[in-house]
């Protein structure tokens, strides 16, 4: 199995036993270009850990074509803990930091939000997309990121909904059917 392999995010919830109830997700800030060598880590020592990857084709200067899976979510892993074990995932080489909210303390992401991203990231194509604040609302109506909300951007065949993780103040595009949204009002 290649590494890339382990790090999908189907393989990673077979690869670790039942978490307690009283951890949660926190997105883990890490040195620039090292996410993946920050999951190997990771699953190295048995962290629960997510971090989500998408295809580019690549041209190189000598002309060749390459396909890269590179990090969703560029500089950052979701790992699933227990607060108090923070010290544990900070010593890993390439962690940061834990991304805190209000209070400094370590701001959780929503056990659902995790696992849409997680199973839509298969059947949907995502990539990175620049942070959005502007734009109409919508709400996925259907699919594995039903109840996600985003920013509509148009593109010539269809809708690309912009959905933002506030955290880390990241964004994704999504090309979803227009049938398939509902309007949130401001």
């Amino acid at each position: 199995m290649s590494p890339l392999t382990s790090l999908n995010c189907l393989d990673e919830r077979r690869a670790f036993p039942a978490v307690a109830p009283a951890a949660n997700w926190f997105a883990l800030y890490t040195s620039s270009r090292h996410e993946k060598k920050v999951a190997r880590h990771l699953s190295t020592r048995k962290i629960d850990h997510f971090l989500p990857l998408y295809r580019s084709q690549r041209r190189w200067n000598d002309g060749s074509k390459v396909e890269l899976e590179l990090p969703l979510f560029p500089s950052y892993v979701f790992v699933r803990l227990d607060r108090r074990e923070r010290a544990r995932v900070l010593e890993v080489p390439g962690a940061l930091m834990l991304v805190a909210g209000t209070g400094g303390e370590p701001a959780a992401f929503e056990e659902k939000e995790i696992d849409m991203l997680r199973s839509g990231i298969n059947l949907c194509r995502m990539e990175p997309h620049p942070l959005l604040r502007s734009g109409q609302r919508a709400r996925i109506r259907s699919g594995p990121l039903a109840g996600i909300e985003g920013i509509i951007e148009r593109i010539r065949n269809g809708f690309r909904v912009v959905l933002t993780f506030e955290i880390i103040m990241k964004s994704i595009a999504v090309e979803v059917d227009a049938n398939n949204l509902d309007i949130v009002a401001a």
